[in-house]
């Protein structure tokens, strides 16, 4: 009989690999997972991806599938304590000659020490040991378990997937909603998919409020999905990968000259609930790393949305920064000042203190003016063309170094060309 106090996504976990959805990249038959699953074979493992995506239930499905005694920990609750009354039983299990699968949600949240007291267990057998982050694994989990365990990456469900799974829903007498002579129409049907935004559970959750809102042998419409959602906004994990993801697609889509890209990526952060003030703090930093001189105005226009956020907050500033990520997104690009900062920080740091030239010293007293500084210093603003052509200004180790090389883009254009004309009055000079 169906236990109707379960939610509605636990009662129709899939219980073997046929019956998972999604994950098709991991599951089939030529693919390694897959065919670890069906050769009756499966290893130790950390399945990383978003909430809703399957991993507590394709850990399930590998301890079924390996005839395992199934254990779960949480890394918010458990510590060490609790690993090694897991390993106690997975030795006593052995001498029985049956698995131990140990399922870790969460374990991005355990500390070093604590990671390090699954490795003998993985290492001798004790354990088969299946993690779950939703934390990219390269940042938070050692290399000492890393390299004791295959990293699968799960996606976020696509709505034909998450379609799928609702009909099944519908239909399963069982565990589902078959039995309540309800049906559901397509523009609910889509408007789940569109709201649980790759989530199976949340798909589930959506399904299961809007049937009960439903009376028997009713229609579950559009209206009373939208209801259920209300309040529901897009994944972003502010500080984890789902963020930084988003404002490098952002970043990207400026760099790349994609305006409608990039207002797209603005908005997905601020429906988020992104700050505002940090989407500014960095589309300043484009304005210089990727427009640069081939158009000064871009970061004036980057400074001016960070003002009029900081004075007149939301709606009216998100429009200005808006503003300024469109005009970013269209001008003409330029790294050029950027690589020469970069070039020029790393003579900073690989080539000591070198000293400043004795003619560009500072001489403001007698002693100084006695010891040579400032001597032989042309006043720019008295040479001809206001340029003292021929004039030294790096040390003399760095001397002819070349950090700024504008492009031909917009106004870089313009600063090259004046450039070029000053290096051939310096030449002439060096004729002299």
């Amino acid at each position: 009989m169906m236990d109707e106090t379960r939610p509605l996504a636990d009662r129709m976990r899939p219980r073997r690999v046929d019956e998972f959805v999604g994950q098709s990249h991991l599951l089939g038959d030529e693919r390694p997972l897959g065919a670890a699953l069906a050769a009756g074979k499966p290893h130790s493992m950390v399945l990383w991806g978003p909430p809703g995506t399957g991993k507590t239930t394709l850990a399930r499905i590998v301890a079924e599938t390996a005839d395992a005694e199934f254990l779960t920990l949480s890394a918010v609750m458990a510590g060490v304590k609790e690993i090694r009354e897991a390993a106690a039983l997975g030795r006593e299990n052995r001498k029985l000659n049956r698995q131990t699968l140990l399922f870790v949600d969460e374990v991005h949240r355990f500390n070093k020490s604590q990671q390090d007291a699954f490795l003998p267990y993985i290492e001798d057998g004790t354990l088969l040991f299946i993690g779950a982050t939703t934390e990219n694994p390269s940042f938070e989990l050692n290399n000492a378990l890393l390299s004791r365990v295959r990293v699968y990456v799960l996606r976020a469900l696509e709505a034909e997937d998450l379609g799928h799974l609702l009909d099944r829903t519908m239909l399963d007498g069982e565990r589902g909603l078959g039995g309540r002579g309800l049906t559901l129409t397509a523009e609910a049907r889509e408007a789940i998919t569109r709201f649980a935004d790759g989530d199976a559970r949340a798909a589930l959750g959506l399904l299961e409020l809007a049937a009960d809102l439903t009376p028997a042998d009713g229609e579950i419409a559009r209206a009373l999905v939208e209801e259920a959602a209300a309040g529901g906004r897009p994944r972003f994990d502010k500080g984890g990968d789902q963020f930084y993801d988003l404002i490098s697609a952002l970043h990207k889509s400026v760099r790349g000259s994609a305006p409608d890209a990039a207002l797209y990526w603005f908005a997905r952060m601020l429906e988020g609930g992104c700050d505002p003030l940090y989407i500014a703090r960095r589309v300043v930093r484009m304005a210089s790393e990727d427009i640069g001189n081939a158009d000064p105005r871009g970061l004036q226009i980057a400074l001016d949305a960070w003002q009029a956020q900081e004075r007149l907050g939301s709606p009216e500033g998100e429009l200005a920064i808006a503003h300024a990520i469109v005009y970013l997104a269209s001008v003409p690009k330029s790294n050029a000042v950027y690589k020469a900062y970069k070039a020029a920080l790393a003579d900073a740091r690989e080539q000591g203190s070198l000293e400043v030239p004795m003619h560009l010293r500072n001489a403001p007293t007698r002693l100084m003016k006695d010891l040579g500084h400032g001597h032989a210093y042309r006043y720019a603003h008295d040479e001809p063309h206001a340029y003292a052509a021929g004039e030294q200004y790096l040390p003399e180790a760095l001397a002819g170094r070349h950090y700024y090389q504008p492009t031909d883009q917009g106004l870089e254009r313009r600063i090259a060309e004046r450039l070029e004309w000053l290096a051939g009055l310096d030449a002439a000079a060096a004729k002299r």
